[in-house]
């Protein structure tokens, strides 16, 4: 029986075979039979399972083809960002894995949502020669990362709004309805992204912005510069959050996107909100919704100027747009009412 033989022979009897199992039954060396494995992978008559000496060879039928990709929980590409299309990378992730099989429809449908648009993010906007993406199922999870090695979605946004830093661009970037191209996004992707995820992180620059809806909370922490952008996204196999359900949070009547909430926290610099520069910070955009929330969440007081610039002042000349609060204090509530009856 000549090799090639054997090995099919071998392979086709105990459902697979080892190099190993054929230098014991021909006697040949290992480099001579791992070559004529490695022709029959070549020309598709094998497929390899496992790694290093745990590699073993199956027939390359179809059923062994839909049991290995059901077995391949994690995946990762390096994408040259030329004509790539989020689409087809999801479809081809979906197709040569198990990371999608049996996995809840809600729970599917978000993770869907979410890679494609942070990837279309850094097709459009990155200006990135290349983009990798990491897609794994493990311990009870789903995420991904999307990295590129592009401008940096917070000096992307600093440059086109014009505005005096990479923090001003995180604290709009948080608003929704934020992006450099409005022609062709509405700037909604990391908004809902942010909300439906378990955890979601974006790292530009020399910032990282974690939005944890477990806790919930916001942070903002520095870190060692990077280049481009990298964004995490994190839920549980059992979550359930259902896409709908945020939509139908943030959207009014007709379906668009009309409600925002903002977490008041990310624009103090220090001490407390006082000014009314501060405030306009805080609104800016703000008037492209209808309902605005403020979540004051660890903000100890606000100052009688910032109040009444935006419960007064703003409010006033926004009529149409129902301002909300959140989690304000005892400190932040007086402020607030002292401003609206003034």
């Amino acid at each position: 029986m000549d090799i090639r033989t054997a090995i099919i022979t071998r392979a086709r009897k105990f459902g697979s075979v080892s190099v190993a199992e054929i230098v014991q039954k021909t006697g040949f060396s290992r480099g001579y039979v791992h070559r004529f494995i490695k022709g029959l992978c070549d020309e598709g008559a094998l497929i390899l399972t496992g790694k290093a000496n745990k590699a073993r060879y199956v027939l390359a039928s179809g059923k062994n083809l839909a049991k290995l990709r059901e077995s391949v929980l994690e995946v990762q590409r390096i994408l040259k960002n030329q004509g790539l299309a989020e689409d087809v990378v999801l479809r081809q992730i979906k197709a040569d894995t198990g990371i999608f099989r049996h996995l809840r429809s809600n729970v599917a449908t978000i993770v869907e949502y979410s890679f494609s648009e942070m990837l279309n993010n850094a097709i459009e906007h990155s200006r990135s020669r290349s983009i990798r993406v990491r897609v794994k199922r493990a311990d009870g999870t789903v995420r991904f990362i999307v990295t590129d090695r592009g401008i940096g979605i917070f000096r992307n946004i600093m440059e086109n709004r014009n505005l005096r830093s990479e923090m001003e661009a995180l604290q709009d970037l948080v608003k929704g309805k934020q992006t450099t191209d409005p022609s062709k996004h509405s700037g909604e992707g990391i908004f809902f992204t942010s909300r439906v995820a378990d955890k979601f992180v974006i790292k530009g620059s020399s910032k990282k912005l974690t939005f944890d809806n477990q806790l919930p909370d916001v942070f903002v922490e520095e870190i060692r510069p990077i280049k481009g952008t990298e964004v995490l996204f994190i839920i549980r196999e059992r979550s359930n959050r259902r896409m709908q359900t945020i939509f139908a949070e943030y959207a009014g009547d007709a379906f668009e996107f009309s409600k925002t909430e903002v977490t008041v926290e990310l624009f103090r610099a220090k001490g407390t909100l006082v000014s009314r520069s501060e405030a306009r910070r805080v609104l800016s955009g703000l008037e492209r919704f209808k309902v605005v929330v403020l979540d004051f969440t660890k903000v100890r007081g606000i100052g009688q100027s910032f109040a009444d610039e935006v419960f007064r002042v703003w409010q006033r000349n926004h009529g149409s747009i129902r301002i909300e609060t959140r989690n304000a204090n005892e400190n932040v509530r007086f402020m607030i009412q002292h401003a609206m009856t003034a």
